[in-house]
C-alpha cells in the first residue's frame, strides 16, 4: 500500500522510525517530510501536503504526526477529500478506518512510545472500511457539507436549553 507521511519537528523522529518499519513490512512509502530536523518548523505545510497526496493517489493512505497530533489532524482535514482521525489506541485507528473509512490518521509523538506509534499505525493500515450502510450514509454526509457548505437538516427539533 501506498502510504504518504508528513510531520513537524515534534514528529521528526517518530515518523522516520515509521517510514523504516512501514518499509521493511512492504508498503511503498513516500516521506513528504520534513527531510532535516528544524525545532522552528511549521506543520501546516507537511500535512496538507500529505493529505493532498492521499486524495490525488485513491487507494493511498496518509499519516500525520506532531506534538500531540491534533494540530496535524486539524490541518489535513481542510484538504478536501480527506478524513483525517486522531488516534490514541488501536481501538480508534481501526475505528476510524471501519466506521469513518479515515484515508489519513494523526499521531502524537510525545504520546506514544514507538512501539504503540508502531501499532497504532499498522492497525490503520490493515483495517479497512465496513462498508456497512449507515457509515456511509453518515460520510455521504459529510462529503455533502463540504461540497455545498449547506448545513442537512436536523432529524428532530433541537432541544431548549
Amino acid at each position: 500500500m501506498r502510504v504518504f507521511m508528513g510531520s513537524d519537528h515534534a514528529g521528526f523522529e517518530l515518523k522516520n522510525s515509521l517510514v523504516k518499519r512501514l518499509m521493511e513490512a512492504g508498503h511503498d512509502v513516500v516521506d513528504v517530510g520534513p527531510a532535516v530536523y528544524d525545532a522552528e518548523d511549521d506543520y501546516p505545510a507537511y500535512c496538507l501536503h500529505t493529505a493532498a497526496r492521499v486524495v490525488a493517489n485513491p487507494g493511498s493512505l496518509g499519516v500525520v504526526i506532531g506534538g500531540s497530533g491534533n494540530g496535524e489532524q486539524i490541518a489535513a482535514n481542510k484538504v478536501p477529500g480527506v478524513r483525517a482521525a486522531l488516534a490514541w489506541s488501536e481501538a480508534t485507528a481501526r475505528l476510524a478506518r471501519e466506521h469513518n473509512d479515515a484515508n489519513v490518521v494523526g499521531l502524537g509523538a510525545r504520546m506514544h512510545s514507538p512501539e504503540e506509534a508502531a501499532l497504532i499505525v499498522t492497525t490503520f493500515l490493515a483495517t479497512g472500511f465496513s462498508q456497512q450502510e449507515r457509515h456511509a450514509r453518515r460520510i455521504a454526509q459529510v462529503a455533502a457539507y463540504e461540497a455545498t457548505h449547506e448545513l442537512p437538516p436536523l432529524p428532530s427539533p433541537p432541544r431548549s436549553p
